[in-house]
Formats: C-alpha cells, structure tokens, sequence
C-alpha cells in the first residue's frame, strides 16, 4: 500500500519532529528540498520515509525515493566506520546530508544540536559543547567545503573556532571534492577530516576517504563508477523511465550508475571528476573536473569553478571563474592569474587543457546542498 507524502518545510526543528514519527513507522513520508513550481506526487512506495527533490548541478529536479532500510543501513554503516556520538546539525535537513545527520542521531538516542541561524565561524564555535545526561558525548558534524573553508580562515585568529574544529570526533566533508590544500590545512588545525562520496541516491555518503562503507558495492563499467548496497534509494518518484536507466539489476545486485568517472583498485575508490563534463578541445577530450581540481591547488583559489566557453578557434575552451575578493587575496590581476594557471594546468594535464579565460564575479552561486551552482554560473557568463 502506498504512503502518504507531506510537504515538509526545511526547517530543521520542523524536520525533525515529522522525521521522527516516519522512521517509528507512525508518520507519512515527508517530501524535502522541492523547489517552487515543482510539484512532487501525494503518495509514495511503502516504506517510504523521505523523498529528496535534487536539482544536481544540471538544474533538472529529481524527486529521490528513501526507505527507512536505506536510511537505516546508510546510518548503522557510518557509525561502525567512524563510532556514535552526537551530531550537530550545520546543513538543510532538505539535503541528504542533513536529513542523515538527523537520522543518526535519532538512531544514537541523541537529539542532535542544531546550528540557529545561517552557518557562521562564531556559530559553529558556539555549539561544539554538548551534554547528554550529564555526561559529554562525542560530537560529530558534516559541512560542505565552502563552510571548512570559512572555519579554517577564522581559526587563524580566533582560538574558539580553533578549538571547536579539533574538537569534533569527526568532521564529514562531501558534495564536492575538497581541495588537497584545504584538506591539509585542516589537518593541520587538527581537524579530523573525513571525506565523503555519494549521492542522494545512495542516502548520502557511502564511501569514506576511498573506502567503501559496509555493504557498499564498487565496480567501474566502461569507466563510470557503479555502486551497490542496502542504501540505494528506491529510485525516482513517479519517473519509471529515468529510475531504469539510473539503476539496474546485474546477476541478482542492483547497481546506480552514479554518472562520475574513476578508477577502483578492489580497495581504494579514487572519483575523477563527472563523465559528461568533458569538453573536445581542438579534438582532444579534456576533463573540467581534472582542470578546476588543479585550479582549485592554487592559494586563494579553492572556491573557483571551471566551466565551458565556446572557443573559434578550437571549437571550446574553459574559463575559471572566481569571486572578486579571491583575485584581491592572490596579489594578481586577471591576465597574471591566467598565465599562472594556464602554466599549472598544462603542466599537469597538458596543453589542451590551459584555459582560456578567467572571469570575475561578486560571488558563486551556489545550491542549496552548497555545491556550485554551475548552470547559475554558466548563466551569468551567458554561455
């Protein structure tokens, strides 16, 4: 029998009292993250407990089915990786990562704290002191890159962001890479750093540091990385077609075709980048993952985005994109940056790859799980 599904706005105490009578089985499935004009169907498969509207950075929305077996398992494999505790709250619980912070914590028994107000350095300082019945708990967080960044900028003066980073058990990173400069300087503070790579998909993070989590299945198939286990979602709600071609059943284990490249050695998953993020460029492919990872190494640089210019002469090119005040905080003018980059790129991958261009801009667009907005950007360059 098919479940009801409410609208549930993001906000988070809201959230979680619905989410807490879902996973008891006694309240409808909640509907998450739809934006305004899209409308998500009023029932949704048995067992449902959530579903997830994700744009992506395509712009497209795709309403994600969660069962309470997904969410489950995806939360039990986290907490025999990296132990219980309880979370703080510092992301919308209308995306994944933040609706399986909630999940973890009711799991642990634990309220989780939630951060008041927009993310800030000073507020996240704030919150890394927790008692449960007069006993402290390990703390335990997630945070997109953008946010550690700010973190790590206001821990050079300020002790109590400081304190507060080396204070959590762990600190999850995901929905995008993070750049290996801030990893290290987070590491640095004393952070402990855990990278994190899923999807809605998969209920959130399935794979930490390059390492699979318990039950969690990786193959790659003629380049693109699949992955199985009790956390896939059910598919998508009311797109039959669309779930078919996402997800697919080999020899008896059902697959998602996560769409990014990379390679597994039967141990370490190392991701790539996105396999339709390529452009041609005077006939040679060149990857924008590859090229803005390597943007990304530069000081000052870790929130630019790369994204694809067409080019006369060699059909297309990229161009870096990059918040004014980070161009002031590298001691560069634009044509300066350009050939730096265009050096440090094809040095690395080579010479096709050099791009072309670097544009300014008050600020990144960004979407609400915190990634780059991409479609916003290329919008704004009018490309």
């Amino acid at each position: 029998m098919a479940v009801d599904l409410v609208p549930v706005a993001s906000e988070p105490r809201a959230v979680l009292r619905a989410l807490r009578q879902t996973l008891d089985g006694a309240g409808p499935a909640l509907a998450l993250g739809a934006p305004a004009g899209h409308t998500v169907p009023a029932q949704a498969p048995p067992g449902t407990v959530a579903v997830v509207t994700t744009s992506g950075s395509t712009g497209v929305p795709k309403s994600v089915v969660l069962s309470r077996s997904a969410l489950i398992a995806s939360a039990v494999s986290t907490a025999a990786r990296i132990g219980e505790g309880r979370w703080l709250l510092a992301l919308s619980p209308g995306y994944v990562a933040g609706l399986q912070v909630m999940v973890r914590s009711l799991l642990s028994g634990h309220e989780p704290a939630v951060l008041a107000g927009s993310f800030s350095p000073a507020a996240f300082a704030a919150s890394m002191h927790s008692s449960i019945g007069g006993e402290r708990a390990g703390m335990f967080t997630s945070l997109v890159p953008a946010q550690l960044s700010d973190l790590l900028d206001a821990a050079e003066t300020d002790a109590a962001v400081a304190d507060a980073l080396r204070a959590y058990e762990a600190i999850l990173v995901g929905g995008q890479a993070l750049p290996a400069a801030q990893h290290q300087r987070a590491l640095e503070r004393g952070a402990r750093i855990v990278r994190t790579y899923g999807s809605t998909e998969t209920s959130g993070g399935c794979v930490y540091d390059g390492v699979p989590l318990d039950g969690v299945g990786v193959r790659i198939v003629a380049g693109e990385v699949q992955l199985s286990g009790p956390m896939l979602a059910d598919g998508y709600l009311g797109e039959p077609d669309r779930t078919a071609a996402s997800f697919l059943v080999d020899d008896g284990v059902r697959w998602y075709r996560t769409g990014d490249a990379g390679e597994y050695d039967g141990a370490l998953l190392r991701v790539t980048g996105r396999i339709d993020n390529v452009i041609i460029s005077g006939g040679v492919n060149v990857s924008l993952d590859r090229v803005e990872a390597v943007v990304r190494e530069h000081a000052g640089l870790a929130s630019a985005v790369v994204v694809a210019i067409p080019d006369e002469r060699w059909g297309q090119a990229s161009a870096v994109v990059v918040p004014s005040a980070a161009l002031a905080d590298v001691g560069s003018d634009v044509p300066g940056l350009l050939g730096e980059l265009r050096d440090a790129v094809g040095d690395r991958l080579g010479k096709p790859a050099r791009p072309a261009r670097v544009v300014t801009v008050d600020r990144i667009p960004v979407l609400a799980s915190g990634k780059p907005d991409r479609a916003a950007v290329r919008r704004m360059l009018a490309i």
